[in-house]
């Protein structure tokens, strides 16, 4: 199963349109990834989605996505993350933000491969706490699988 970040979606919605018809069997292959549950969204990606590209919302929703709600065992280990990642309170700093944590334990309770566009960071920063969401998935302590969208699509 693969989870999207907002980043990687919204991606795909602006680089491969779906009004091309030169894409049309990329968005056929998506949607039906998306009736075997096969391609889900946590629903802290799925309302940035939304909010940023209505349309793209409402094609999910027409394809009936699988939405994964903000558990409390999802917070549990969000927090978790956090508390690795030195983040005291609210002071997030060049890393990863809140939702993104959110986004990363939704996928790593449902033991799903996350696809995002964050960017890889090939030198890691000495604070943990300025790490982006594929450094964050690669820690032991996180152990979630993390690729780009054009990866998924190579596979």
């Amino acid at each position: 199963m693969y989870s999207f970040d907002a980043s990687s979606m919204i991606h795909a919605w602006d680089n491969y349109p779906i009004e091309n018809p030169h894409f049309n069997a990329l968005w056929e292959w998506f949607a039906e990834q998306i009736q075997e549950k096969n391609f889900v969204f946590s629903q802290i990606a799925f309302v940035e989605i939304n909010n940023k590209i209505p349309e793209c919302g409402e094609w999910l929703k027409s394809h009936n996505a699988e939405i994964h709600p903000l558990s409390a065992d999802a917070i549990l280990h969000a927090q978790a993350i956090k508390i690795l990642l030195e983040i005291e309170e609210e002071a997030y700093t060049k890393g990863v933000g809140e939702n993104d944590l959110f986004i990363i334990s939704i996928a790593k309770i449902y033991n799903s491969i996350l696809i995002t566009e964050e960017a890889r960071q090939l030198i890691l920063p000495p604070k943990k706490s300025n790490y982006k969401i594929p450094a964050v998935c690669a820690l032991a302590e996180v152990n979630v699988p993390c690729k780009s969208f054009i990866n998924l699509l190579k596979e």
